[in-house]
């Protein structure tokens, strides 16, 4: 059973590192959200992790375009939590931006070891400015160019998530300003304080959607701050699927909200699935983080503590942990303790796991964006899977690359075809499986393993002597 605890408590448990609140998955709160539908799946065919690999990702909370908001939102949070030690630091000695010559470093840097994930991106950051009109303390030079450097050196590698709209307070919605009284009722981090429908929620989820929409930055998903949404999982998770789908025309939503504690898996749950019977079916699919922030925290001033991830040997520590145990490994940050006010100490543990697990398990893991995990999930999951005399038969909603299927290998010898409407492919086989790649397979003993870009519709795979 998944052990799950929100994302402030995880950190301050397992760590002493203090984080801004988040919500938690346990068996308690997946009941109230509900799976939908699920095709048949013959047992003698199994979808496995792309390529046979482990997936992993690098989920980042609390960025943004010059806003550090590690000094912007402690002020805020104060002032509707002003008995809180965590909220009594000296913010104004933080430095207010982090800068994009700082971006350009990190996102080149992980370019250059294929490191993938998800970047939030916040559109009215602790109520400063809005990125698709003005910044006050930036020129709107400085905005547009900040725009841009997120738009082409982060979006090959990395998902664009708006955290909300200001991840400090409320907004009205109809004025854009805060609404004006202060209390936990008026902080996104934990609005709303009582039920609201799914299309309440879905409207603010858009408003948020449609800033970054304007800013030329697509989503395909969303990152609650804090506890957004505690006390309205389902309508949250709907809410989703109807506000992502509304502003930008995407197949497959998904969420990062949760963190899995202890033995709980990691890998993304599929909810409000329905539909299936046309071909195009309605979900949202929930990507989790297996781990705390070690870095440097959402305040930047943290120190980092790697060896909570992995120490350099990679042979402990939580990344390590799940990638043993065969669960995806999805690791979690917060911009702020990157920088860590300049001195980048996060940034730098953050490269030393990152060699570390790559030393480690180099031809085991396989970096994904949140939005390539939804699909392969929604694909894995959502595909029927038919054992026929001569392999097996799979009718998929989604296209999806690296689908990775195993199955009984019959007599041995032989090759395998893919057949998809009226095309055909030859299989290639390797002798590794390590050597997995699309339009290759694998035999192991009585098994084969194949790896092919699924098509939409029917896929076919073929042994033959």
């Amino acid at each position: 059973m998944s052990v799950g605890i929100d994302r402030r408590r995880f950190l301050l448990r397992s760590g002493g590192i203090a984080a801004a609140a988040h919500g938690w998955r346990a068996a308690s709160v997946l009941a109230q959200v509900s799976p939908g539908e699920r095709p048949v799946q013959d047992d003698d065919a199994e979808i496995l992790f792309p390529r046979d690999r482990l997936p992993l990702t690098f989920i980042i909370d609390d960025s943004t375009c010059l806003v550090n908001m590690g000094h912007f939102c402690i002020p805020q949070f104060h002032a509707c939590y002003p008995d809180r030690p965590v909220y009594q630091k000296p913010w104004q000695t933080f430095p207010r931006e982090i800068p994009d010559s700082f971006v350009r470093e990190f996102g080149e840097w992980c370019a250059s070891r294929g490191v993938k994930g998800k970047y939030s991106i916040v559109p009215y950051p602790a109520c400063t400015g809005w990125l698709d009109r003005e910044l006050p303390g930036w020129s709107r030079r400085d905005l547009q160019n900040s725009i841009q450097l997120v738009r082409e050196l982060l979006m090959p590698n990395w998902d664009i998530h708006p955290e909300m709209i200001t991840h400090t307070r409320v907004i009205d919605l109809k004025t854009g300003r805060p609404l004006q009284e202060i209390s936990p009722s008026t902080m996104e981090n934990s609005w709303p304080r009582e039920k609201r429908s799914v299309d309440e929620i879905a409207e603010y989820l858009a408003y948020a959607l449609r800033i970054l929409r304007n800013c030329g930055l697509p989503c395909e998903g969303i990152t609650t701050p804090g506890g957004f949404g505690n006390m309205v999982k389902s309508e949250l998770s709907l809410a989703v699927q109807q506000a992502v789908r509304d502003v930008f025309p995407v197949e497959i939503p998904h969420y990062f909200k949760y963190v899995i504690d202890g033995a709980g898996s990691t890998e993304p749950t599929l909810e409000h699935v329905s539909g299936l019977a046309s071909g195009r079916p309605d979900l949202t699919v929930n990507i989790p983080a297996g781990t705390g922030d070690w870095f440097g925290g959402w305040e930047g001033d943290v120190e980092p503590r790697p060896d909570l991830y992995a120490n350099e040997e990679a042979t402990s520590g939580r990344l390590v942990e799940l990638l043993l145990r065969g669960q995806p490994g999805f690791f979690l940050c917060h911009w702020p303790g990157m920088y860590s006010n300049g001195s980048k100490d996060g940034f730098h543990a953050f490269q030393r796991v990152v060699d570390s697990i790559h030393a480690g398990f180099h031809d085991r893991v396989l970096w994904m964006k949140l939005s390539e995990i939804a699909r392969y999930w929604a694909t894995k999951e959502l595909t029927s899977v038919r054992r026929t005399d001569t392999g097996v038969m799979l009718e998929s909603p989604f296209a999806c690359p690296d689908l990775t299927v195993r199955l009984p290998a019959g007599a041995s010898g032989g090759s395998l075809r893919l057949i998809a409407g009226e095309q055909q492919e030859q299989l290639q086989e390797v002798r590794r499986r390590q050597d997995l790649n699309t339009g290759t397979w694998f035999r192991d003993d009585d098994q084969i393993t194949a790896c092919f870009s699924c098509r939409r519709g029917r896929n076919e795979l073929q042994l033959t002597n």
